[in-house]
């Protein structure tokens, strides 16, 4: 699977420059335009597990949820793993353009969790100092609520917490295709055993291609770089179809990952798409509008 990493980087870097190039030839002439924002590289404000550079508008809330249930390949006897079931619920919120937050709650690992995403720059056409990409910073932590494994030590509240800390750097390349880099570092305030590493270093990757209006193919991918034994953790991959059905994104997917947030999929991934151990999932987003919205949506 890491592979997938280095024939991604090189596709997408070479659509970068490529693009770059062309926009510096035009780049007076669209200095007399006005600067129009590019929307809906993605559909969701996540590609499948991971931040997309998208954000929800100023004053909407983003109810979601999300399903993973059992490995395809546990038989008929469990469905195909449709006997089991893992969910994460979560609220976003539009604080502004820019800048969003959100809390969740799992029921793998009992775990909450907490973010805020910031976007410094979008991509945008025409007028002075557009860019050709967008850049996405995002902090987060989660808390687990799990009982001690052994009460009856000296246990900290600081033991239960993780935090993570990502760059998303994406870009819409035309109205149907979409790419993201997302270089991630996880730490983790308590491991499991004394040769486990606190801190992880991934290189998420996430891509969209439009297939009609209201449909797309998602690949949600993370490399994991250093910090964790390869021989055990896998690299967690997600590969499904996005459906915009009027107020909400409904997605169907497949993943190797069994929890939903960067802490759980990032450093628990163990199963194997080699061997048959994918899971299928699916996930729902409704947005309500809360507050007063004034984002134009400019498609590219």
């Amino acid at each position: 699977m890491r592979y997938i990493f280095f024939i991604l980087f090189m596709i997408y870097s070479n659509l970068l420059f490529a693009q770059s190039d062309l926009l510096s030839l035009v780049e007076k002439k669209d200095e007399k335009k006005k600067k129009e924002f590019i929307s809906n590289a993605f559909k969701s404000t996540r590609v499948i597990n991971g931040h997309s550079i998208e954000f929800v508008g100023k004053g909407v809330l983003d109810v979601r949820i999300l399903h993973r249930f059992g490995t395809v390949n546990s038989g008929l006897n469990n469905l195909f793993g449709l006997d089991q079931a893992n969910m994460r619920f979560g609220f976003d919120y539009g604080v502004g353009k820019r800048l969003m937050i959100g809390i969740g709650r799992s029921n793998v690992g009992k775990e909450w969790d907490g973010f805020i995403k910031f976007r410094p720059i979008w991509q945008a056409r025409g007028g002075r100092w557009s860019s050709p990409v967008s850049v996405v910073m995002i902090t987060g932590a989660t808390y687990s609520t799990l009982p001690w494994a052994d009460p009856s030590r000296k246990n900290y509240t600081t033991s239960r917490m993780a935090f993570y800390n990502e760059l998303i750097i994406g870009k819409k390349f035309g109205e149907r295709f979409s790419m993201q880099l997302a270089p991630t570092f996880v730490h983790r305030n308590l491991v499991g055993t004394a040769m486990d590493e606190h801190n992880i270093y991934v290189l998420g990757i996430g891509a969209r291609f439009k297939i009609s209006k209201r449909t797309a193919f998602v690949v949600d991918y993370h490399y994991i770089a250093k910090g964790l034994d390869r021989k055990i953790y896998k690299d967690p991959l997600s590969i499904g179809f996005d459906i915009e059905t009027g107020g909400h994104v409904f997605q169907l997917h497949f993943s190797n990952a069994t929890g939903m947030n960067e802490k759980a999929f990032i450093t628990n991934t163990t199963n194997d798409w080699e061997k048959g151990e994918i899971r299928f999932g699916f996930n729902m987003s409704r947005v309500f509008t809360v507050g007063k919205s004034k984002i134009k949506n400019n498609n590219l």
